[in-house]
């Protein structure tokens, strides 16, 4: 133990701030391994693997033991090689949330008033459905594509191209119909398809509710919300309530006012940042003048 703290004490002593540096980008990397990991059910698992290589780890140093040390020389790199094995699908979970943020588009489409007057009652027809269908208590699983594309989830169901009406999502996911179980994907204003299989979540979110009764449906539109950036709005066919999911989160017992304003509030036109002006027309244009200055 004295040994130890010495070589804790001669560790310390010849630090350099070059050091701390390395220090920090090591933390950083480790600390967004753990952001990406985080609410999903591998973090047990992380746990378990990290308190097996710290106790390893001391009773190597502390005790000497050569046959056992050889032993976990040998076995500790191989898990280097399994990590990506076991990790897999939260790995590519969080390069996916990785290259959506780095391919974040800096120029916003400008909308036309006609379309965001559709866009608008897009967004009604669903609310409208949304609420029917809760007080029917008919479940349903509304997906809303954004920048990422749906089409791999589209050719897994049923194609339609119809409008969105809130006639026709009621009819789609009247039970027992052909189309009820599954998912509709709406995109560029339309009903692209219905009967949609979609991506299930991974994450321990559900899992850790008080709410033990959310089934297939929430997973699903929580699991969709961490695979793209769609918008899904879930309908519990047991209690009636209203849902909706993005980025892996979920905003549960909604009324049909919040549901409405949460999805004009993601759709709402935005103004297109000005790079065509020239440098002095974009200061002043974010810094206006105030009368009476020069």
């Amino acid at each position: 133990m004295i040994d130890l703290w010495s070589e804790i004490v001669y560790i310390f002593q010849r630090m350099t701030w070059l050091s701390v540096l390395d220090l920090f980008l090591v933390a950083a990397v480790v600390f967004a391994v753990l952001v990406l990991l985080r609410d999903t059910q591998v973090m047990v698992l992380l746990r378990g693997v990290i308190f097996i290589i710290i106790f390893l780890a001391l009773v190597t140093s502390l005790i000497n033991l050569p046959a056992f040390s050889w032993l976990v020389n040998t076995i500790v790199p191989a898990l280097l090689f399994a990590i990506p094995v076991i990790f897999a699908p939260e790995i590519r979970r969080g390069l996916e949330k990785l290259g959506r943020a780095g391919s974040g588009k800096l120029l916003v489409r400008r909308q036309t008033e006609s379309q965001t007057k559709v866009m608008e009652n897009t967004i009604r027809a669903i609310v409208t459905a949304a609420s029917r269908l809760s007080a029917r208590e008919h479940g349903a699983l509304i997906v809303i594509q954004r920048a990422d594309s749906l089409e791999e989830y589209v050719r897994t169901g049923v194609r339609l191209n119809a409008s969105v009406t809130p006639e026709l999502l009621l009819q789609i996911f009247y039970p027992n119909t052909p189309l009820h179980d599954g998912a509709v994907i709406i995109a560029n204003n339309q009903i692209v398809a219905g009967a949609c299989v979609m991506p299930l979540s991974a994450s321990g979110i559900l899992t850790r509710s008080p709410d033990r009764q959310m089934g297939l449906r929430h997973r699903a539109a929580l699991g969709t919300s961490e695979a793209t950036d769609a918008i899904t709005v879930v309908v519990s066919e047991e209690t009636g309530s209203i849902s909706i999911a993005h980025n892996g989160r979920m905003i549960r017992r909604l009324d049909s006012e919040r549901l409405e304003n949460i999805l004009l509030a993601f759709y709402q036109p935005r103004e297109p940042i000005p790079f065509q002006l020239k440098p002095l027309d974009w200061l002043n244009k974010l810094f206006p003048q105030r009368k009476g200055e020069d």
